[in-house]
């Protein structure tokens, strides 16, 4: 099922099942902001990266002794959230914990996503609680995907000097070598090559704010990545959308952990505690 709100500036509209973003659009022109998703290309709009970012090694992890399998990426994009509440300006959904999630990820957790319009900025709210008697280890992240086009750019909002890190293309683990990317520069070209190697994962970014926009019209989205320590861009090579991607979390490389709470990049929360994590997008015609 999909649930809208508007407003007078945008639409939109997310799907029940992964609590997942699924259009922005213009109210003014009619533009669709969000990619639309297409099974030959990618089929992913912006789903909920939760509880783990990226791949495992091996998709296991060890917590307390004990071994569990987890897919890339987690599992909050594919099961279906409660739908909590609809307001004028908002859509608020709940994913928890449950015997089969307890089986591989072995904590109990709620974890809210809060979608709010205010004027032309959708803001993209997540809440984890931890539900145990102790610790609590996680990552979370987001992954839109928004329309644009070969030769838009990226342009952040300081100077940077960037390396991504590299990724095994077979098995989506990090490797030890990095390369530059941008190197004194503010701007991000999209080229049809640019994600040849995977996305570009960085982990040292200065710019909170990145304004996605084209030499061919004056609209634009500014992306706030809400203080991140990762960013992630992707897209399948050549395809008519970015991913701009903030992570609490890293995908693993090859160096093996004892123990889910050494993985690189991990989120401890503990008992009764919460942890908020937001993200908007400005839409600016």
């Amino acid at each position: 099922m999909i649930h809208y709100i508007e407003n007078d500036y945008l639409k939109i509209g997310v799907k029940q099942f992964g609590g997942e973003l699924t259009s922005v659009k213009s109210k003014n022109t009619g533009i669709e902001y969000l990619w639309q998703g297409d099974a030959d290309i990618w089929k992913g709009q912006s789903p909920v990266l939760f509880p783990i970012i990226g791949r495992l090694l091996e998709d296991k992890y060890t917590f307390n002794g004990k071994e569990y399998t987890m897919a890339k990426h987690g599992f909050a994009r594919l099961l279906e959230w409660e739908h909590i509440e609809t307001t004028q300006n908002s859509l608020k959904f709940l994913l928890s914990d449950s015997e089969e999630t307890i089986k591989i990820y072995p904590f109990r957790f709620e974890l809210y996503i809060t979608f709010t319009l205010d004027k032309n900025r959708v803001t993209v709210s997540h809440d984890v609680i931890n539900k145990n008697d102790s610790d609590m280890y996680f990552s979370i992240g987001a992954h839109p995907a928004f329309n644009c086009n070969i030769g838009d750019t990226l342009t952040f909002e300081h100077n940077e000097n960037l390396d991504t890190y590299k990724i095994d293309l077979e098995k989506s683990l990090l490797l030890p070598e990095r390369y530059t990317v941008l190197k004194d520069s503010q701007d991000l070209v999209i080229t049809k090559d640019i994600f040849n190697e995977d996305a570009l994962i960085f982990s040292d970014v200065k710019s909170e704010n990145i304004i996605l926009h084209s030499d061919l019209h004056s609209r634009s989205v500014k992306f706030n990545t809400g203080a991140s320590p990762y960013l992630g861009i992707w897209a399948k090579p050549g395809a008519p959308y970015v991913c701009i991607e903030p992570w609490f979390g890293i995908n693993d490389s090859y160096e093996k952990k004892n123990d889910f709470s050494q993985k690189t990049g991990i989120m401890k929360l503990p008992q009764d505690s919460s942890f908020n994590f937001t993200w908007y997008a400005e839409i600016n015609e």
